[in-house]
């Protein structure tokens, strides 16, 4: 099995001070990337990226942890919803190339989370 966390967000309204914060803080000259309406700064070791989108905010709820679910995504969204789970942003392509699925979901506790996919 992959790492079980898959993918980290850290979101920014000033996309380029943030970047330059966490290269300054962890010695690292993240690549920037444009998707748009969307901005990304990935982690060298791909596993999360510094994230700007119109709607996507920085707060104590803003962070983002998704958890691998390999080629098994359509069937951890049903086991979401029928463990008391709830799908708020349904399966999705990320736009990047060769980055897989997304969703978004809120667990039994009410914590927002991600899963990530293949497939």
């Amino acid at each position: 099995m992959k790492n079980l966390i898959s993918w980290v967000e850290i979101p920014a309204t000033d996309f380029k001070r943030a970047v330059m914060f966490y290269n300054a803080i962890l010695g690292l000259d993240l690549q920037e990337v444009d998707c748009g309406e969307e901005k990304m700064a990935c982690f060298p070791t791909g596993e999360g990226a510094i994230f700007f989108a119109p709607d996507f905010n920085p707060s104590k709820d803003g962070v983002i942890v998704s958890l691998n679910t390999e080629n098994d995504l359509d069937n951890t969204i049903i086991r979401i919803e029928n463990n008391g789970g709830k799908i708020i942003y349904p399966k999705t392509k990320i736009q990047a190339e060769g980055r897989g699925y997304f969703a978004l979901f809120i667990d039994s506790e009410g914590n927002r989370m991600g899963l990530y996919g293949d497939a």
